[in-house]
């Protein structure tokens, strides 16, 4: 099983990660010597958000194309806990609560409260202070989990779909922020942009890293894909891979999301296939889904 970069379970030798400050403004380092990832010019994309929840947020999720216009993609173990995660205060099971999405979320002096528990979902500070929702956020009312991961703790089945309720104005979220397609068969090695928020230790701004580079298949875990980059730190867990992304009107093919990684430099994401199609399949269909409670 993955080892997921959290307080209670990191094995990640965050003490020997060079500058802080310099791995985020860098953007990324050399993962392939053939093409070198990069730093996107501007991080923010509108249909790449947080999950909040009283002013807190804890992890990444972004809207995936659907027929509905009302999906998201985030990681399982962003609002679907384990008994590990009762150290930091979450009942084992889906999320409880208002759960909330906030696309294009920024602004400094936002924090994230213990998170999820698992993968790079943590963060923390006391919430919101100046932070900016262009979008507003937008409220989960279903929750669509892999048994893989609600049966078996398996991080195969690391990957969910939200069910988002219009806002108002009744204006679905796809139609105000945009949305990328899910691809259920790429290949292992594609050129990806991957997108996260980290927690505001390492991103006061609260602001988006991103990273455009070149995925492999996880030579430990044949099912998930990784790739090396600095600075996607706790808070970035379910965040989308985006294959030959472009820009916010051409975001390319979402192929998963991220769930952990050992450090800040290595991250790896479940590669989408025909069972988390399954699973989308359902979310589309609004069948099987955990209501999202107070």
């Amino acid at each position: 099983m993955l080892t997921h970069h959290t307080p209670h379970r990191s094995r990640a030798v965050l003490a020997t990660a060079f500058s802080l400050l310099a791995a985020l403004l860098s953007g990324c380092a050399d993962a392939a010597p053939a093409s070198p990832p990069k730093a996107a010019a501007d991080g923010l994309l509108p249909f790449v958000g947080v999950l909040t929840s009283d002013d807190d947020h804890w992890c990444t999720a972004s809207v995936v194309d659907s027929p509905g216009r009302n999906l998201l993609a985030t990681a399982a173990h962003c609002i679907y806990f384990q008994k590990e995660d009762k150290a930091d205060g979450y009942e084992p099971g889906p999320f409880k609560g208002d759960l909330r999405f906030a696309p294009g979320f920024s602004g400094s002096g936002s924090g994230a409260g213990e998170g999820s528990g698992a993968g790079k979902g943590p963060g923390a500070g006391e919430g919101s202070r100046s932070a900016r929702y262009p979008y507003g956020t937008w409220k989960v009312t279903a929750l669509h989990v892999d048994t893989l991961w609600t049966d078996d703790n398996d991080d195969q089945g690391d990957y969910a779909f939200l069910t988002v309720a219009p806002d108002k104005h009744g204006r679905r979220i796809q139609d105000v922020v945009g949305a990328a397609a899910a691809d259920w068969s790429s290949s292992p090695r594609r050129r990806v942009t991957v997108v996260g928020y980290p927690n505001e230790e390492h991103n006061p701004r609260n602001r988006p890293t991103s990273c455009t580079t070149r995925t492999r298949r996880d030579p430990d875990e044949p099912y998930m894909i990784r790739m090396e980059c600095p600075g996607f730190w706790p808070g970035t867990s379910g965040g989308p891979w985006l294959a030959d992304h472009r820009d916010a009107s051409r975001p390319g093919r979402l192929i998963g999301v991220l769930s952990g990684g050992n450090t800040d430099h290595e991250s790896v994401a479940v590669l989408f296939d025909h069972r988390a199609r399954t699973l989308y399949e359902r979310a589309v269909r609004g069948r099987g889904g955990t209501p999202v409670r107070a």
